[in-house]
């Protein structure tokens, strides 16, 4: 799974983006990572990976990326693909996908068979905070690097958790 680190890495630095490492004790869970980091939750991205069928056929998958103080709305996915079903991915599949374990999922879409769509409430923050492939250590990145590096599709796919 290093192989996602140094391809993030590599990514980040051949692109000259604005980043910075954080080492910090291994924590995959966004709200107490984001404690460790010293971040406002709202300015972590949190990535989720959904499966989503589309008819009896067709099957998707999605990097779904939303603040750390929202949660994924299944709903919204589920209207934006005219789905008859959006659940969050097998944990296996979703490993694979990601190129690295729960908890670690980058905001980066690096496999042809995820479609990323990213919630504009990302680009309240100037920078975006997320482990990095590993749980411990973490990205602080320019917002606007992240925009342009990701191509995320932009989408309102995230509602509130309190």
């Amino acid at each position: 799974m290093s192989d996602t680190y140094e391809r993030l890495i590599q990514l980040l630095d051949e692109n000259k983006a604005s980043y910075r490492l954080i080492d910090h004790e291994p924590v995959g869970q966004t709200d107490e990572v984001s404690r460790l980091r010293g971040h406002a939750l709202a300015a972590a991205a949190k990535c989720i990976i959904l499966i989503v069928k589309i008819g009896k056929k067709t099957t998707r998958f999605i990097l779904a990326v939303v603040p750390g103080d929202a949660r994924v709305d299944t709903n919204r996915i589920r209207a934006l693909f005219n789905a008859t079903y959006v659940g969050f991915a097998a944990s296996d599949v979703a490993e694979r996908l990601a190129g690295s374990v729960p908890g670690t999922v980058l905001p980066f879409a690096f496999n042809a068979e995820l479609t990323l769509i990213a919630d504009p409430g990302l680009q309240d923050h100037a920078e975006l905070f997320f482990n990095a492939a590993r749980l411990d250590r973490s990205v602080a990145l320019r917002t606007t690097d992240y925009v342009a590096l990701a191509k995320p599709r932009f989408e309102r796919v995230a509602v509130s958790e309190v």
